[in-house]
């Protein structure tokens, strides 16, 4: 995933009881490569001290509107133009609606108005306040104006209730900005990704499935975007939302996700097949359901087209990914499906390891290409994502 490595984050910290894990969050955003500074409300130095903030961020902490010290006293001015990304986190409900409605009273709310830098809004209160229709409605407007707003996280508060509310944790924010930042390495591609598992009928109301939960072409298919790609998903049934801005199939059978795919794949030049196929389907669907007058069902199976080797062997090929899920001998079975697909590449996990794979949030990845390997180790599916597909690119260029 790429860094912020020199980029300037200006934090903004409003009072609330989330801003004293804020010195950490300075931490992780300076790990991952940015220059920090903080401006706080004086609210949020009743929660968490300057010292505290001065001593991980390298900079003294920006409170006063009209500061002798600063650039011809217009501190705002002289932050808001050094600012790459501006990130208020804690947000609370009181600096919702002050940003909203365009109020600037103190440094962080003026800064808001004098900034051209994008704007990130992780908001932190408590779950009535969070469900308030003004505060919604605050949140809605701001999104509409293009303010990027990250969480709010469910669980439990400080006041003792349970719900929606809690600010995303450090790391979640630092990856959050770390995707807006991410190059367009993908732009002019077009990418058609199959994802989540496929059903085939036995009977009206019995099916044959798998455990795929989906969550890896999903992540695929949204960090392809943020990379510059246009986006075609073709998804069996999951319980996940489509992603904003894809093109969207939803396919239930095998047969359904090939004939899909068939029909799209002319127009993109690059494949990624994520979702996990039936190999076989049964041979004659029955009409009604099956009743258990036997204490033995047969069924006869027939095998379901190949999409994957479909789609590598078509005269003009788009630059072709597979995925491997095996529970032994991973690395001889991806290679032996690269060889004998023709894929360009293959991605393979081990979901024998339950930590891992199906409907974890999780994943590993062992990529084989022709000539070569590399091992993309334990990550959220989101950030294997960008690293696989940042993998691709390079060897997409080259094929």
């Amino acid at each position: 995933m790429t860094t912020l490595t020199n980029k300037n984050v200006l934090l903004g910290i409003s009072g609330g009881i989330a801003a004293y894990k804020c010195p950490d969050l300075v931490r992780k955003l300076k790990a991952a490569g940015a220059n920090v500074r903080v401006v706080a409300t004086k609210s949020a130095l009743e929660f968490v001290s300057p010292l505290s903030l001065q001593a991980v961020s390298g900079f003294e902490v920006a409170c006063d509107l009209l500061d002798p010290a600063a650039e011809a006293a217009m501190g705002h001015i002289e932050l808001a133009r050094w600012a790459d990304m501006l990130l208020i986190a804690p947000a609370t409900a009181n600096t919702l609606a002050k940003i909203t409605h365009g109020l600037a009273d103190d440094l962080l709310s003026t800064i808001c108005l004098a900034t051209d830098a994008p704007v990130f809004i992780a908001p932190a209160m408590n779950q009535q306040m969070w469900k308030a229709a003004i505060t919604q409605q605050n949140i809605a407007e701001l999104a509409k104006r293009g303010y990027q707003i990250l969480g709010p996280a469910e669980g439990e508060q400080a006041c003792g209730d349970v719900g929606a509310g809690r600010m995303l944790e450090p790391v979640e924010l630092v990856e959050a900005l770390a995707e807006q930042n991410q190059p367009q390495i993908l732009a002019g591609k077009s990418i058609l990704i199959t994802a989540g598992p496929t059903q085939e009928a036995i009977d009206p109301v019995r099916y044959l499935s798998n455990h795929s939960s989906g969550k890896m072409g999903y992540a695929l298919a949204i960090a392809a975007q943020k990379l510059g790609a246009t986006v075609t998903l073709v998804s069996g049934p999951t319980r996940l939302n489509p992603p904003a801005g894809c093109e969207f199939i939803g396919v239930k059978s095998a047969q359904q996700m090939y004939d899909a795919v068939m029909q799209q794949v002319d127009k993109h030049n690059v494949f990624i097949g994520c979702a996990a196929v039936a190999d076989y389907r049964v041979d004659e669907v029955m009409s009604q359901k099956i009743k258990k007058d036997n204490d033995k069902l047969s069924l006869t199976f027939v095998k379901n087209p190949d999409i994957l080797a479909s789609v590598a062997a078509l005269p003009k090929p788009p630059f072709t990914v597979g995925f491997a899920a095996e529970t032994h001998d991973l690395s001889h079975y991806a290679q032996d499906k690269l060889k004998r697909k023709k894929l360009n590449m293959i991605a393979a996990n081990d979901v024998s390891d339950t930590s891992i794979g199906f409907n974890s949030d999780h994943n590993a990845l062992s990529i084989f290409w022709p000539g070569g390997q590399q091992r993309l180790a334990k990550n959220n599916k989101d950030m294997l994502a960008y690293q696989l597909l940042t993998l691709m690119n390079q060897h997409y260029d080259n094929a």
